[in-house]
């Protein structure tokens, strides 16, 4: 019969109690109850959280949370709801919160809230109690009696002089029941004690019961998180690398599939959710290879295809797949570089991530594979190439990739002023930071007023070209007709049509536009557009 001191200690059966709100919010501002590293951020939209505090208004129940009781130091938050969270001694015990962040935020930040620099916190905000509804205030000004400024809960003799202003006995007994209400409110709260930490990020992934569904990111790094160990410091270490390059709006998503294609699997769902399988001393050494990957695809698209930050990038998801290609070749051959250029022209102008499904994930992941062990001299990814209509059916927006594709080939192009012949500075232009770069070559008040054409049908990619400012300035709102003839006087014909063509627009496309013939410089410049996307594609000619 083995002694008791040599059995395996078990777990104890978690433990039900029924604190009150109040005590468990004052328990996270004290660090007794914190909320560990690999917790969501606050989500919650405004409407949400007046709709809990209405909840807790009426007494309903708002669903329980759930805490991990350990001596262990782990890493933690420092503020819930933008409040500082007092620190404990070591050794000391603390209860971890698995779930409920986003309801625990909600109360600490209406309670504890104090006025600062912002008037449109989402923590400022009152009980109107001519209304019996919450609500939200954008200003510090005093709120009229009858609205009751929810950080007063907590304050009872600040709560009762408050009381005593209120114009009628019927108002003061709605408040003191609101305070009532959030003063002896008790939620459930269940207790694991015991429990080995390997467990607690499989507990935490199983968990939602907020509504709030974990992201792809979140759900990987609960599941994959250790105290020394967290997948999303991994990611922002990458994305500030990337960051020094321009690239640092790479979605962390798309960085998760990278690091998952790097380990072989592949860029699904599916494939990140593997990365758990593997030991942790190999995913980091997977998540450096990632990062170094990373840098090169980053180099790739500014010097290879002149894309100078993520916001030019058409699809994200070509991040990807160039991470992946990377990770698996050191040092590519002129006639790789080649192929993944017209790899990515080709994959943009036929769209093929604009609704990237599982198969095409994964034909485009063994497609890669054979790409860089040589079984094939370019990526072979199946597209559908659509008809130069695209060029003059679609909306110029920056987040559309056909405008992204348009702003790109403009850039290879090496454009010049139309006007001056000045080289146009294009990495400013592809900063996206505003449109004073692009403009309208038949300008848009001109086509309303002489030709009945909307804002819709003049901002569209076969329309736009690259000006500088003073250029755009001297052409308003004149017809082509108009300011191509000056320009003609000013410096002559030809040095018009050689300015012209760096920007895209041929001699054909030019005499349509002397006639301010809009629908046949649309038609002509559109063909113009689509030769040279076939060409990057390395598609030939159109057929």
């Amino acid at each position: 019969m083995q002694h008791s001191s040599s059995r395996r200690q078990l777990p104890r059966d978690p433990e039900p109690s029924t604190p009150r709100l109040v005590n468990v919010a004052r328990d996270i501002l004290a660090g007794r109850t914190v909320l560990p590293k690999f917790q969501r951020e606050f989500v919650w939209s405004r409407q949400q959280i007046l709709n809990l505090l209405d909840s807790i208004a009426k007494n309903y129940p708002i669903g329980s949370i759930l805490l991990w009781e350990s001596d262990q130091e782990l890493a933690s938050e420092r503020t819930i709801a933008g409040l500082e969270v007092d620190s404990l001694p070591l050794g000391r015990h603390v209860h971890y919160l698995l779930d409920g962040q986003q309801r625990l935020s909600t109360v600490c930040g209406a309670l504890y809230w104090e006025p600062d620099d912002d008037p449109k916190s989402p923590w400022n905000i009152v009980y109107d109690l001519s209304e019996n509804e919450f609500k939200h205030r954008e200003d510090f000004e005093e709120p009229p009696v009858t609205q009751f400024p929810l950080r007063l809960l907590v304050d009872s003799a600040t709560f009762a002089f408050r009381v005593m202003q209120l114009p009628d006995e019927e108002m003061q007994q709605r408040a003191k029941q609101l305070y009532n209400r959030f003063t002896d409110y008790q939620i459930a709260v269940v207790t694991l004690r015991d429990m080995p930490i390997e467990e607690i990020g499989l507990v935490f992934e199983r968990i939602n019961t907020t509504g709030t569904p974990l992201t792809l990111v979140e759900f990987m790094r609960a599941a994959t998180w250790t105290p020394d160990f967290d997948l999303l410091d991994s990611i922002d270490e990458i994305r500030d690398v990337l960051r020094k390059k321009n690239y640092g709006g790479i979605d962390p998503k798309v960085i998760l599939r990278a690091i998952a294609s790097t380990a072989g699997f592949g860029y699904s769902r599916g494939d990140a959710e593997r990365i758990r399988e593997l030991p942790k001393p190999k995913l980091q050494e997977i998540i450096e290879k990632t990062k170094e990957a990373a840098k090169r695809a980053v180099d790739f698209l500014a010097t290879e295809i002149r894309s100078p930050s993520s916001k030019t990038l058409p699809y994200d998801a070509q991040f990807t797949v160039l991470v992946d290609a990377f990770a698996r070749i050191d040092r590519p051959t002129s006639a790789q570089y080649e192929a993944l250029r017209q790899w990515f022209w080709r994959t943009t102008l036929g769209g093929r991530f604009q609704n990237w499904n599982l198969l095409q994930m994964a034909a485009d992941h063994a497609a890669v594979i054979d790409f860089t062990s040589g079984k094939s001299v370019e990526i072979n990814t199946p597209i559908s190439i659509p008809q130069s209509t695209i060029w003059h059916q679609s909306k110029f927006r920056v987040e559309n990739a056909v405008s992204k594709m348009v702003a790109l080939m403009l850039a290879d192009a090496t454009p010049l002023d139309i006007r001056t012949g000045v080289k146009l500075d294009t990495g400013k232009a592809l900063s996206w930071a505003n449109d004073k770069e692009w403009h309208h070559f038949f300008p848009k008040d001109y086509l309303k007023r002489h030709q009945s054409v909307g804002y819709d049908g003049a901002n569209v990619p076969a329309n736009i070209i690259m000006l500088s400012s003073a250029t755009n300035i001297f052409i308003s709102n004149q017809p082509p007709s108009g300011y191509l003839k000056d320009f003609i006087d000013e410096s002559g014909e030809r040095k018009i049509l050689g300015n012209l063509a760096s920007c895209l627009v041929t001699g054909e496309a030019f005499e349509a536009a002397k006639r301010n013939d809009y629908p046949e410089f649309l038609r002509i410049r559109s063909e113009t557009l689509h030769q040279r996307a076939l060409e990057l594609a390395g598609l030939g000619t159109a057929p």
